[in-house]
Formats: structure tokens, sequence, C-alpha cells
């Protein structure tokens, strides 16, 4: 069976690498998030992967630290690049090409994001790691991952959490809350939704590029995505709730 999609944009989160501890990087969460990927590139799916840096630092609580927003963005992105490095090694040793590019320019570490390249790359059948979001402060790296998706040409954007789809309300605080197994766009930003950020899936509705929340967590679930097995919520044109 032919997989669904041909190149993809994977959203993950930096609290997705912390595994049962609080913060940091778990070893044994990073090397079996490193199998998933492993296991949907098999599929010859083509992956760009944009990093959250939350397990690191994250820039909107910059001010607890007196320090300013800008700066405290910039701290965020570079924890991303500490993922970003983990990851990319991680790949590696489950036998993947990785290449790891940043939105700022830090040579010595890793390339800087050029979207021929990493478009080049993707062709290449190499896994592209993607790192310090947009390159700008008062953007997500949900948003980054939007942007990313748009110009790397990607089918889908994948949004990977610790639950299973996109909820009317938080499922571990409402036990009524109902699970989408398609909303449009529109209803979500009406709805007031906060799985993913809003300017993101804005960027996204504009381009009708579809975005599919699914829970990362549950074996398999990158593999089924990609070959169109019913995973998640699809946020879209013309879905309703």
């Amino acid at each position: 069976m032919s997989p669904k999609y041909n190149r993809v944009l994977l959203k993950l989160s930096g609290e997705a690498l912390v595994g049962s501890g609080e913060h940091g990087i778990d070893p044994e969460t990073l090397r079996w998030i490193a199998s998933e990927i492993q296991d949907a590139s098999s599929l010859g799916v083509q992956i760009a992967i944009v990093l959250g840096g939350g397990n690191i630092f994250r820039g909107q609580r910059s001010p607890e630290y007196g320090i300013d927003r800008c700066s405290g963005d910039v701290m965020g992105m570079l924890g991303t690049v500490i993922n970003g490095i983990a990851l990319q090694a991680a790949l590696e040793q489950k036998g993947l090409e990785a290449r790891l590019m940043t939105a700022i320019r830090m040579q010595e570490v890793a390339e800087p994001y050029i979207r021929p390249k990493a478009l080049k790359y993707l062709r290449e059948g190499k896994v592209v790691v993607l790192t310090c979001g947009t390159g700008s402060p008062f953007f997500t790296t949900d948003s980054a991952g939007a942007l990313r998706a748009l110009e790397l040409k990607a089918d889908v954007l994948m949004k990977a959490t610790d639950v299973d789809g996109v909820y009317s309300a938080n499922p571990a605080i409402d036990e009524n809350a109902k699970r989408y197994e398609a909303i449009s766009y529109k209803d979500y930003l009406l709805s007031g939704l906060a799985v993913m950020d809003w300017t993101a899936v804005s960027l996204c509705r504009a381009a009708r590029l579809p975005i599919l929340v699914f829970n990362l967590l549950r074996e398999g679930n990158i593999r089924k995505a990609l070959n169109g097995e019913e995973v998640g919520t699809l946020v879209g044109e013309g879905n309703h709730a």
C-alpha cells in the first residue's frame, strides 16, 4: 500500500522528549521517538521535523526570570538546537541520514536553514531536522512548523502531542470533552481551541494545508497516519465538528 502523503512536516514539542521526567531529554524516550521516525521513513515518505524547546526554556516565562521577551525567545530557540542535536544523533544511530538546520546562523553547530538545500535533502531521502523556530521572537514553534511546511511544500502538517486529537475541552480536566475526528479551520479558530497556535492554523487555512493532530506516544501512530488510517483529528477545509 502506498502512503497517503509523500512529504510531511512533523511538529514535535520539546516536552515530547521529556518522557516521565520534568525537563531535559529522557534517553529512552529519545530513542523511542527516533525508532518511530525510522519506521515511518521506511515507507519512503520525505520527513522534515520542526522541534520545540519547552523542555529546556520557554520564552513566555522570561518575565519570571527578569528577562525581556525577545531575549527569552532567543533562549528558547537555542533550546531547540540542543533538542535537534540530540534527535539528529538518535536518528543516525538508527541508520537514517539526518541533516540539522537552524534559522539562526551557527555554522560550527549546524547548517543554516536554506530552503532549496532543505528540499534537496528531502528529495535525497534524508530526514531534515529544523530548529530555532522562525528565527524571530514572538512566534511559536507551531507557527514555525506551519511556515516550514508551506515553504517545503509538505502535503500535511502533523502535530504530534500527548493526546489523541483535538477535543472540545481539556480531556484531562473535563470527562465530557468531545474528540473531533475532523474540524474545519474556521470552527477550530472560532471555538478558541488551544492545541495548536492560532497563527499556525491561520497560515495553514490560507494555503489549504491540512493539519493532523495525533498522539505521538502510541506505537506506530506516525506510520498509521502516513498510510491514511484514522489517527487523531484532521483540521482542514470543509471538515466540521
